[in-house]
């Protein structure tokens, strides 16, 4: 077998887990929506009908305080039945998969104003002060973890994971900055284990012995003066004595100021933390973070840094994953390129989560691509991210299908992004569709610039305009200077990019063109130390938390670079909600200049002039670049909209807004299942 440390099973004693893998715990807010536990059912019965050996269910608070307005809790008979729908569900579709529900008390973190804590300490992200516990409190929340877990056992669950870790309350009476107790649970290391200690020998009594009983342990906080490598061992010790029968490892804090999960962080970046702590244990231990393809998850089980790997958005972006990687189909892999943006910027808007690549995560009930009643011969024309969803979709339901491209390669936008530092994933992306193109006998015809009279011939029964976007040139007297060059020319490098350069707009593209730019030798994505570095990491002396005295050493930028906008908003504002702030903080350090509110006055020789806060002034630059948007390419669906022939418009032809991929991959995933 290709990867044999990855389908090896693992003995408990009292039971097995079929294989290494693990679909690890995330929140999808299919949790408290309505018809939710019929659509959990479907999410995780799919995934493990796809060959996970486990799954850990997204967060379910214990009681009241521990989570927010409607937030998904379990601490009633009621309650338990419910849970019942999806445990029945996993069980029926793969017997041997096991399901453990996550218990999650946010603490300090809830979203409520009945928030608790050990002291009333706000975190820097909390809109709300928390209550500071009683000794009865501290109480209640120990027994509300031993019920949760009992109503678990009830419900069908195979297990539980009790989260000490990320902030939320376990967490938060370990780290003495966020525990100023003087009582038994306060003060020494050895009274702010109690209380995490307590809930699991308390639940481990209750729920007896054939239970699966996971403690998830922040193994490197990121916090300055976070937890030191002693306590980390220390606390993983006792939690194995006591009986845990795993322990699963975390590498962060919410409030953390460095990226654990990001795109820019390099493949399995902390797993040989867990090996360390392995290597104190007896019981095994789960691994996690930017753990997406089956190479990497072997890689890690072999050089010995886990038992079990934990990959959730992964499973998320392609439920077969495990499935795949058996039969030695690896190149079916629909990966996760780890950007956030449709799975946790949704959890932390409170959105239901899906998947980029995927729009059908978590949305198992409502799409699905049936085999299509009526087969068409249908042309799609753009071989960007919408064509290429709607084209592979739409053959893998048996119509037959001809993608139309310009251009010598299938991707469109996604050529661009692959190009940016920490973007490199987009690469797996365009391997994916290339695979799909091929599996589902799509008709590829590339360099083709295909015209209105050919499609509307007899040979197609629909086309589908999926062509795009072009890049908008703003008003500005001088636009046409020399000095002047457009995104896709920088990226694309087809013109040379001066010492100091003024990029004008500040969306994504423009973040992603000061990132080219500003990135000198080989992207912080493919080096762990070259990340560690940059984010101030000491994974060799481990300190507290793994950050604490370490200073991030961040090379300067050769070049002077100014990253402006017209909106008043802070620079950066619209950028995704769970890696914006890494990405501004990453630029910041290398020295770019991040201006708002600027009025473009001119270009001409002496540079670009801007007018800011009523004071003009001139910007000595070499090089301008636009990114002030896109205009949507659409020329071919104006000629065709007319005739006899079914036109439809998808992707960034559609609505052109800020490149987004999420949306245009969406829609035309709908689209096509429906033809």
């Amino acid at each position: 077998m290709k990867y044999p440390n990855l389908f090896e099973p693992l003995n408990l004693g009292f039971t097995q887990i079929r294989n290494r893998a693990i679909m690890g715990s995330m929140h999808t807010g299919l949790e408290e929506t309505e018809n939710g536990f019929e659509r959990m059912a479907a999410y995780y019965s799919e995934r493990a009908a796809g060959g996970v050996g486990m799954i850990i269910t997204g967060g379910i608070a214990p009681n009241e305080e521990s989570g927010s307005e409607n937030h998904a809790k379990l601490s009633t008979e009621a309650e338990a039945d419910q849970h019942k729908i999806v445990t029945s569900a996993v069980h029926q579709k793969a017997p041997d998969v096991k399901i453990c529900l996550q218990i999650l008390h946010a603490g300090p973190l809830a979203r409520t104003t009945a928030s608790v804590a050990p002291s009333a300490i706000k975190s820097p992200i909390s809109k709300f002060i928390p209550n500071e516990l009683n000794t009865a409190g501290v109480e209640k929340q120990i027994n509300d973890h031993v019920s949760c877990a009992v109503l678990a056992k009830k419900a069908g669950y195979d297990g539980v994971e009790i989260i000490g870790s990320a902030g939320y309350l376990v967490s938060s009476f370990l780290v003495q900055k966020t525990n100023q107790r003087k009582d038994e649970y306060g003060g020494s290391y050895e009274n702010r284990m109690r209380f995490a200690l307590e809930i699991i020998n308390r639940t481990r009594q209750a729920v007896g012995t054939d239970f699966i009983l996971i403690f998830r342990i922040a193994a490197m906080d990121m916090l300055q003066g976070g937890m030191s490598w002693e306590e980390v061992v220390t606390l993983a010790k006792r939690i194995e004595a006591l009986g845990a029968n795993l322990i699963s490892t975390h590498f962060t804090w919410h409030e953390s100021k460095v990226p654990t999960i990001a795109t820019m962080v390099p493949r399995a970046a902390f797993t040989s933390v867990t090996g360390r702590l392995r290597r104190e244990l007896d019981i095994p231990v789960i691994t996690s973070n930017r753990i997406n393809m089956p190479d990497v998850a072997e890689g890690v089980l072999a050089r010995g840094d886990a038992d079990l790997v934990s990959m959730a958005r992964p499973l998320l972006a392609d439920s077969d994953f495990m499935l795949k990687a058996r039969e030695g189909r690896e190149d079916e892999i629909n990966t996760c390129i780890a950007c956030n943006q449709a799975c946790l910027d949704h959890t932390f808007s409170r959105i239901t989560s899906s998947c980029l690549v995927n729009p059908r995560a978590c949305h198992e009930t409502q799409l699905n691509y049936l085999p299509a009643k009526l087969k068409k011969r249908i042309a799609v024309v753009g071989a960007g991210p919408a064509g290429l969803a709607y084209a592979t979709i739409a053959a893998e339901r048996g119509h037959q299908v001809t993608l139309f491209d310009a251009a010598d390669e299938i991707g469109g936008q996604f050529n661009l992004a692959k190009k940016i530092p920490g973007k490199e994933e987009f690469y797996e992306t365009l391997r994916y569709f290339r695979r799909m193109i091929e599996l589902h006998s799509v008709d590829l015809k590339l360099g083709q610039v295909v015209t209105a009279e050919e499609l509307m011939g007899d040979l197609f029964d629909q086309v589908v305009i999926a062509t795009g976007v072009v890049p908008r040139k703003p008003e500005i007297e001088g636009i046409n200077h020399e000095k002047v060059v457009l995104y896709i020319d920088v990226i694309k490098g087809n013109k040379p990019v001066g010492d100091k350069v003024a990029v004008i707009g500040a969306g994504g593209i423009g973040f992603d063109v000061c990132e080219l730019i500003s990135h000198s030798g080989s992207s912080g994505a493919v080096d762990r130390n070259v990340f560690a570095r940059e984010w101030g990491i000491d994974f060799n002396n481990h300190p507290r938390g793994g950050v604490t005295g370490v200073e991030p050493v961040v090379a300067k930028t050769d070049r002077e670079i100014w990253l402006l906008q017209r909106k008043v908003t802070p620079v950066g504002r619209g950028l995704g909600l769970t890696t914006g702030w890494t990405h501004r903080l990453s630029l910041a350090r290398r020295g770019v200049k991040m201006l708002n509110a600027v009025e473009y006055v001119k270009i001409d020789d002496a540079g670009l002039h801007i007018r800011r806060e009523e004071k003009t002034e001139i910007l000595h630059v070499d090089t301008i670049v636009i990114c002030a948007g896109q205009q949507s390419e659409r020329s071919l669906f104006d000629t065709l909209r007319d005739s006899d022939l079914p036109v439809e418009l998808i992707g960034g032809a559609y609505k052109a807004a800020e490149l987004d991929a999420k949306t245009a991959i969406k829609q035309a995933s709908y689209l096509a299942a429906e033809v």
